[in-house]
């Protein structure tokens, strides 16, 4: 059975940071891209970031970049979002999700499993 489950989120103020994590089961997870997303209240859901199956090539949508980190633990079957410099429009329930090739994407419907998201709140 495909699974995801995502953790760390919280409540934060602006300029904080947190980890967030997100656990695949290995069937899931070994040989595909692993992303990132989040949806704000009343706004549709937006790609984060986005990593290889092999963990060598990342990519951020632009209103992340230089701030947030995505990385993966074959060994674990994890992926990380390290999130830095936080601002209130981070705010967002974030979402873990496992695509359905090996190489980076960014759009949602490239992605065949989603967790059930975690709220990340940043506060001004």
């Amino acid at each position: 059975q495909v699974q995801l489950v995502e953790s760390g989120g919280g409540v934060v103020q602006a300029g904080g940071s947190l980890r967030l994590s997100c656990a695949a089961s290995a069937r899931t997870f070994f040989n595909y891209a692993m992303g990132w997303f989040r949806q704000a209240p009343g706004k549709e859901r937006e790609f984060v970031a986005a990593i290889a199956w092999h963990g060598y090539t990342t990519d951020y949508a632009d209103s992340v970049k230089g701030r947030f980190t995505i990385s993966r633990d074959r060994a674990k079957n994890m992926v990380y979002l390290e999130m830095n410099n936080l601002t209130p429009e981070d705010t967002a329930v974030y979402y873990c999700a496992r695509a359905g090739q090996a190489s980076v994407q960014r759009a949602a419907d490239d992605y065949s499993y989603w967790g059930q998201g975690t709220q990340v709140t940043v506060s001004s």
